[in-house]
Parts: structure tokens; sequence; C-alpha cells
């Protein structure tokens, strides 16, 4: 049975010159024009680990088999730890798994928070983050909680309450489904999230005090604060009001997910859309990597009615340009973040994944 579909896309004509795309570790790429060769897919034949929202984490060879797989609630946010454990979400929390064993080194679960509907309702949780001291940074969606969580799961060093004005005995997990979707501690203390049902991306600093914020068209699901200062959203698939001839928005709706970078003063500075790419297979923008090449690694989440019908991801140049994609829906239901691994065989640092 063949186990995966890999495809390395050969660019047609002369290559484009592809402008210096810096990432957050600051590298970047450039090919020449005229008759030089297209630019290198990073991903051709390369391991990477990744989760399905359906309910896997997943470690995958270069062949595209899957090796090694775990169950899980709607993982979402993923990070390939140095040691190579796996540290994702599991719907209410957050789980590092050491795959040798599939021992779990870390837990942590949102406390009970009773609802008029259910008693026994606990907060969504769609980001998790691995702190350099050790710590764990997670972000609770339906309790707009943020929050620095000791090794032990269980001791909160520090939290944030973005919703506290908004709790109410009966509302009491104000955010429901769409407050947030992913989130990151940054090096300066703030806090970076995604306002996935508000359709923007927002700074916090550590008291809770918003101090940036930019608007992201069709809902922001992941992000990225590159060494720059620069910013990087996914855009999802909520439906986008089309302006009229006037400028003001016509009433037509439609989606076109995207990928988004913004500069520190909150202006679209370079951006993708189905607009830029042959055959319109963007989705749903979910998770990305920036890769060491300069190109952005996109997971095209194909859920709500698109399963099989588009590739699960692409790498993308700075100039548009689909070099590798990956469209395996044998095995993979879908994919909604994806970690590499580098050349020498360990993961790639994790500043560039969301």
């Amino acid at each position: 049975m063949r186990l995966s579909r890999l495809r390395f896309l050969k660019l047609a004509g002369a290559a484009a010159l592809a402008a210096a795309f810096a990432t957050a570790a600051g590298n970047a790429v450039s090919a020449a024009a005229g008759d030089a060769p297209a630019p290198a897919a990073y991903m051709a034949n390369r391991p990477f680990a990744a989760v399905d929202y359906s309910g896997r984490a997943m470690l995958v060879d270069a062949s595209g088999k899957i090796t090694w797989s775990c169950r899980l609630r709607d993982p979402n946010d993923l990070t390939l730890l140095p040691n190579g454990n796996i540290l994702t979400t599991k719907g209410d929390g957050a789980r590092e798994i050491r795959p040798a064993d599939n021992a779990v080194v870390f837990d942590y679960t949102a406390p009970v928070t009773p609802t008029p509907r259910n008693p026994k309702a606990r907060s969504e949780v769609f980001a998790v983050q691995r702190l350099a001291n050790g710590d764990t940074f997670v972000g609770e969606c339906s309790s707009g909680r943020l929050l620095i969580v000791a090794p032990d799961g269980r001791t909160v060093r520090h939290e944030v309450r973005l919703l506290a004005k908004q709790t109410t005995p009966e509302r009491p997990l104000p955010g429901g489904h769409g407050f947030m979707r992913c989130a990151r501690a940054l090096d300066n203390g703030n806090f970076l999230i995604s306002r996935f049902g508000a359709g923007a991306v927002e700074e916090y600093d550590r008291a809770g005090k918003l101090v940036w914020s930019a608007k992201v068209p069709g809902g922001a699901h992941t992000v990225v604060r590159a060494a720059n200062g620069h910013t990087f959203v996914s855009a999802a698939d909520f439906d986008i009001r089309a302006a009229g001839a006037d400028g003001k928005p016509s009433g037509k709706k439609f989606k076109n997910p995207a990928f988004y970078e913004f500069d520190r003063a909150g202006n679209v500075v370079w951006k993708i859309t189905n607009d830029d790419l042959p055959g319109r297979p963007l989705r749903f923008a979910a998770g990305f990597f920036l890769l060491p090449n300069g190109n952005v690694l996109l997971c095209n989440w194909v859920g709500h009615g698109h399963h099989g019908k588009a590739p699960h991801m692409l790498e993308i140049t700075r100039d548009k340009k689909v070099v590798w994609q990956f469209d395996d829906h044998k095995q993979f239901r879908t994919v909604s973040s994806v970690h590499p691994f580098g050349d020498d065989g360990k993961p790639l640092p994790p500043a560039g994944v969301h």
C-alpha cells in the first residue's frame, strides 16, 4: 500500500527573483533570476512531527510514513522539544509525551469550572509553550487565562485574566470556543495571542494591559513574533465582508484563508492568499513554521467539509511559489501544526514554531 504522496513541485519557466525572507532566527533565502534553478524545498524528504486536530500527535519519517502516534483530544499546538519529546495541547490542557516509551512527562489540566449547562466544564486549551527556565506557558481559551505553570503541572507561577470583567456566575467561561487559539510568551515578558473570533492579534503585558494589536481578517489562528519585531499570523476561514465601490462593506461575504506579516506599527508588509497560489488550495490556514531557508511551511487544515480535497501542508517561498506540498489523505485526516527536524537529525529550534 502506498503510504504517502510527497510531491516536490518544480517551478515552470525561468525562476523569479526571490526576495530575502527574514525568519525568527534571522535567516534569509534568495535565488538569481534568469536560468537559475528553482528554490530548493526544505521539506523534501525531511522527517517532521505533526498533530491532527481529529485526535493524534505523530512522528513522520522522511518517506512520509507515520512511525509513532498517540491519541489525544483535539491537539492543536505543537513543539518538538530538544530531547525529542512532544509538547502539545489535549483539549482541556497540555501534555508532554516521551515517544520512546509513551511516558507522560508533563501534564496540565484546566480546573473544573461548573457552568449552568455543564457541572464538569473545563476551559478549552489551544496554546502551549515550553519556556527556557523549564516552566510551561498555557493559554486557556474559554476562561481567557494566560498561565505560567511549574514543571509539576499544578503550581501556577503567574496568571493573567483577560476576561475577568466578563466572568459572571452565569458565564464562568465567557471566552467560549473562539476567544483565542495560539499564544506565546515573549522574550520581553509580554504575551502575544491570536484572537480567533475577534479577528485580531494582540500583545498584553504581564499585568494584562493591551500594548499592541493588529486586525486579522478571517480569524487569527497562529502567531509568531520574529527577531526583527515583525509578527507572522495565519488566518483561518471566517467569512470576510467584501468592500463595494465606495470602499464600504458591500454585504457580500467570502472566505479567503491567508498568512500575514505585520511590521512593528501593525501594517501588513507581506501576505499570502488563495489569489497568489495556483488552484486556490488554502482552506483554513492553521499552524506554520518559519523555515531556515526563508520559506514558510503552512498547515492547511482541511476540516469544515474539506477532507481529502486539498493539501495538508505547503512550503511557500517569499515570492509566493509553492515548492513542496504534502497531501497524504490515507494516513492523515488533517494536520493542524507541524515541527520539522533539521539537517542534523535534531528538532529545529522552536523559535520558528507557533
